[in-house]
């Protein structure tokens, strides 16, 4: 048997056995699996248990609010096969609920956890949904992408006009900023356009 093609050939006969995986392939290590939410847990205890994925190295989230949808991907290292798997699967945005796979892997419950915080999916069975980074904050979770970060700012900061005299001083001599804050913004409308200068 051709050494190259034995972590795909490991992988095919694993995923036979989970409903519905789409497979592809992103390069000589690394595979892409898309699965129903309802068959990702079963299909990483196989990869885990049979396959040696031993390790996660990560989970993230995209936000798909013209779907309706979160989109979780659990990346997965295996050491003995020199391979990593990304497994992808939807969830819907409304709860955004989904079980915990801390039990497969422990180090997930940091990830759910981060996930919970900055996307607000909520993860049935995880250890710990506390707030660990914004534990002062008061707003939206804030990785959504309907969260307008600029208008959180506006309603919850008061503009300071900060101009210490070592930036007089270097405003003097030529330098500073050269774009004030007010026109670096991005909701300013209805400026003038900038004029052509050839």
């Amino acid at each position: 048997m051709n050494e190259a093609h034995l972590p795909v050939e490991r992988l095919s006969i694993i995923l036979g056995e989970v409903k519905d995986v789409r497979v592809s392939q992103r390069g000589p290590r690394r595979t892409r699996l898309d699965v129903a939410a309802d068959a990702l847990p079963a299909l990483l205890e196989l990869l885990k248990g049979r396959a040696g994925f031993v390790h996660l190295s990560a989970i993230s989230c995209v936000d798909w609010p013209k779907d309706g949808q979160f989109e979780l991907v659990y990346h997965l290292w295996s050491y003995e096969l020199d391979l990593l798997v990304s497994a992808h699967t939807r969830i819907a945005r409304d709860p955004g609920v989904y079980v915990s796979v801390y039990d497969i892997y422990h180090p997930a419950g940091f990830f759910e956890r981060d996930i919970h915080e900055m996307y607000g999916v909520f993860f049935e069975g995880a250890p710990d949904m506390e707030k660990f980074i914004l534990t002062e904050w008061d707003g939206p979770p804030p990785m959504r992408k309907e969260f307008d970060s600029e208008a959180w700012v506006n309603d919850h900061f008061d503009w300071q006009d900060y101009r210490p005299d070592w930036l007089l001083e270097l405003e003097a001599q030529g330098g500073g900023i050269v774009i004030p804050p007010d026109e670096q913004r991005f909701s300013r409308r209805g400026l003038p356009e900038a004029e052509d200068e050839s």
